[in-house]
């Protein structure tokens, strides 16, 4: 095998990444068994987090401050938003820390270093998928009772492209604010401190309906809005979707991801020496 230094800015090298499937799969079931090891309840954190969050906004947001949830039972609306705002900002955490958690592995093996956010990506995707089927099974004991939920099933049928969104604005993000942290640390304090802020300013605990028409424009701006309302609506049949507006979104991501990519290859030839 001959190693090669980066040609381009934009060179990923996905074929490699590709040859080292399996050291990726490795990382992700690091990544997915570790965080609840040595814990009584283990894996059942994945399911408890995101309830006891959804408790807490329900008692708070729905019951206290009686914010609107476009008609829908407040359970559910707060559990949506925050199992699917709960991906994007742990795969940009996660991700934002992947130069400074993995300088000592990167210093004394040679491997695509893309491997370790993408691991972070497909780890964060299997619980997302755990949480999400909870909420599914919340929606099924509604349903049941009663509740009128009107799914909408060619949204459904665009998850999918949902996902590879919240990914790829989680991957993008973070690999920028890694590369830049090997420099500047303050970054690792400022990411939580973000996101947390960012959270306020997409439709997590409050409907974009909500919001008064001149200030729509800013809540729009935030590429995470179209893609939770589009959520809410595929499978709660309410929410404020707009083509457009996710088209917004997609290629929001687009540009965050090259971007992303050509400062992640930049620092990558050198980020040894200031780590």
């Amino acid at each position: 095998m001959i190693i090669q230094p980066q040609r381009s800015l934009l060179d990923l090298r996905l074929g490699e990444l590709w040859r080292y499937k399996d050291l990726v799969m490795l990382f992700v079931r690091r990544d997915f068994v570790s965080v609840y090891k040595q814990t009584i309840l283990g894996p059942l954190w994945y399911l408890i987090q995101p309830l006891l969050t959804t408790i807490t906004f329900t008692v708070i947001f729905g019951n206290i401050a009686s914010l609107p949830t476009d008609g829908l039972p407040q359970f559910l609306f707060y559990m949506s938003g925050t199992v699917v705002w709960s991906y994007f900002a742990n795969c940009l955490t996660k991700t934002s820390e992947t130069f400074v958690q993995n300088a000592n592995l990167f210093g004394k093996v040679y491997f695509p270093r893309l491997a370790v956010p993408v691991s972070i990506l497909i780890s964060n995707l299997i619980t997302f998928l755990i949480q999400f089927a909870m909420f599914l099974a919340f929606v099924l004991y509604f349903v049941l009772n009663g509740t009128s939920i009107q799914p909408n099933w060619l949204w459904i049928a665009l998850s999918p492209v949902l996902m590879l969104m919240m990914a790829g604005l989680g991957l993008g993000f973070g690999i920028i604010i890694s590369s830049l942290t090997t420099k500047y640390r303050d970054f690792r304090f400022l990411v939580q401190f973000g996101v947390q802020l960012l959270m306020y300013a997409t439709p997590v605990i409050y409907p974009a309906s909500s919001i008064p028409e001149r200030f729509q424009w800013v809540i729009q701006a935030n590429p995470m809005t179209p893609v939770i309302e589009a959520f809410r609506f595929a499978y709660l049949g309410a929410g404020t979707v707009n083509l457009n507006h996710l088209l917004y979104s997609f290629g929001f991501m687009l540009v965050v991801v090259i971007i992303g990519s050509i400062i992640f290859n930049r620092v990558e030839q050198t980020f040894m020496d200031t780590v």
